[in-house]
């Protein structure tokens, strides 16, 4: 199917005229955590002799060893994270290594139930890629390096080292190392436009390809985040995830740190613009959809009425809080229920975990601003526990609920910094292109070049622009919230503790 895409973009790209021989370099954004399994012979058989005169998915039909590639959707890989976390001494310890605990979606697990369930299949396997190293390899006619970033979403790369951990490598498969094939810096050249397509499609022979990465961390480069300190926030699909195709109403935070805590609630790769800083990304399940269905009980279904309701409560919700889950959340790990608390004052009238009452629900306004300041305090405890400084440099907003002013105020009063918005909803797509260039300056200039001087000199049409929509609120709100926030991640933690009793 993948192969079949890039037959018809381009082929459609003819038919609109589009002057490929302009083309300097490219990139592009896989999804992440999806694995390819080339088979033996591949490289020199398929790959290295594309014929010009016909496209990809004829020639292609034979190269790989499973036809159907294990995406990040699948989560049949329960038994094997568990025992790889067992082989490498623990979830915390993977964690540290790795910079994420085992997820079933990740790349490692995928493979070792290959190995598991299928041995002829996985010893008829030459090259493991991952999508975004797989669309790089069918472009150069060779196998692409995993690039550094996607590669940290695999559970097998040492995080520091940047290097294949030989300890995830042995909890995973025998012979491994050989089939994944060198990593590399994400702003590399994985080599020349193979002649196929300068032949077929008329792209200029001089034309590089730059590694490709996948769709968080070009993400990340789509909203122009080049700073320690910055933080981006997706607000889900009706609401859209930035890398648009999934369509899950989930909640993304992700920013840069130099000086990352990996923790068994989130992720952290390496940058891909930046060797030396890291990317830090938290997932929550429970995002637009769940604000959705609030406003469909509270709200007669209009957002407008909803907004209405969120500015008739005060900020910090007269000790309202609330707990959320129309499916079951990936952090923290809760299964499907909405919890209700009323907190106690405490000395400062401040509110504290004394005297808590937990009550069936709230009156309309309140569960309003229940809903959204607690996702957004969730947020703020998330980051600042995976090494997020907080208050943030500045957070991007982006998605569907990017539109909505007054979650992007409360955004700011609750993180204590200014809101901006993107300008373009394809992050991923226009980060792939600011890498392509970024990888091209740099082969030209022979070093590593900063991203930040690439986005310089980019047209103010085409590239990243953000637009401020809401300033950091009140240094004392911030604090409250501040003070707040301990509040809430004890009652998440009982909440967790009955969950596991049940």
């Amino acid at each position: 199917m993948w192969v079949e895409a890039l037959d018809l973009v381009l082929t459609k790209m003819v038919r609109a005229n589009f002057p490929f021989n302009k083309v300097n370099a490219i990139s592009g954004s896989g999804q992440q955590h999806g694995s390819v399994y080339w088979t033996k012979g591949a490289q020199q058989l398929h790959l290295k002799n594309l014929d010009p005169s016909k496209d990809l998915v004829t020639q292609l039909q034979e190269a790989f060893s499973i036809k159907d590639s294990p995406v990040w959707m699948d989560s049949s890989t329960s038994a094997q994270c568990s025992a790889i976390e067992k082989a490498v001494g623990g979830a915390a310890k993977l964690t540290a290594l790795t910079g994420s605990r085992a997820f079933e979606r990740f790349t490692g697990p995928q493979v070792r139930k290959v190995y598991e369930t299928q041995k002829e299949t996985y010893h008829a396997t030459e090259r493991v890629s991952l999508v975004s190293s797989f669309m790089a390899s069918l472009l150069v006619g060779n196998y692409a390096s995993i690039d550094h970033s996607d590669g940290a979403g695999m559970n097998l790369m040492d995080l520091h080292s940047r290097t294949w951990s030989p300890d995830a490598l042995d909890a995973t498969a025998p012979g491994l190392e050989k089939k994944l094939g060198p990593l590399a810096p994400s702003h590399a050249i994985a080599g020349k436009l193979h002649s196929y397509f300068v032949q077929r499609f008329h792209f200029n022979p001089k034309c590089l390809v730059v590694n490709w990465s996948g769709d968080n961390p070009c993400s990340l480069a789509g909203l122009a985040l080049n700073r320690p300190g910055d933080l981006a926030i997706s607000m889900g699909t009706s609401d859209t995830c930035p890398c648009l195709y999934r369509s899950c109403g989930r909640l993304q935070v992700f920013g840069l740190t130099r000086t990352p805590q990996p923790s068994l609630e989130g992720h952290v790769f390496p940058n891909p613009v930046d060797p030396e800083s890291f990317m830090v990304m938290l997932c929550y399940k429970n995002g637009s959809l769940t604000r959705e269905d609030i406003r469909n009980e509270c709200a007669d279904r209009s957002w407008e009425k909803f907004n209405s309701l969120l500015e008739e409560t005060p900020p910090l919700n007269e000790g309202k809080m609330g707990f959320y889950y129309k499916e079951a959340e990936i952090l923290p790990p809760l299964p499907v229920g909405y919890h209700h608390f009323i907190l106690g004052r405490g000395d400062g009238n401040a509110f504290d975990n004394l005297n808590v009452q937990k009550v069936p629900k709230f009156d309309p306004a309140a569960e309003v601003r229940a809903i959204v300041e607690g996702q957004i305090l969730s947020m703020r405890i998330h980051a600042e526990r995976i090494g997020m400084q907080c208050p943030p440099e500045r957070i991007i907003a982006t998605g569907g609920g990017s539109a909505n002013k007054h979650l992007l105020a409360l955004i700011a009063s609750i993180f204590g910094c200014s809101v901006y918005t993107a300008q373009r909803p394809d992050s991923a797509a226009l980060g792939a292109a600011l890498r392509a260039a970024h990888g091209w300056i740099c082969q030209e200039q022979g070093t590593f070049v900063p991203m930040a001087s690439v986005l310089k000199q980019a047209s103010g049409e085409n590239a990243f622009q953000c637009h401020l929509q809401a300033k950091a609120g009140s240094d004392e709100l911030h604090a409250q919230y501040g003070d707040l926030a301990p509040v809430r991640a004890k009652i998440e933690q009982q909440l967790l503790g009955e969950s596991i009793s049940c």
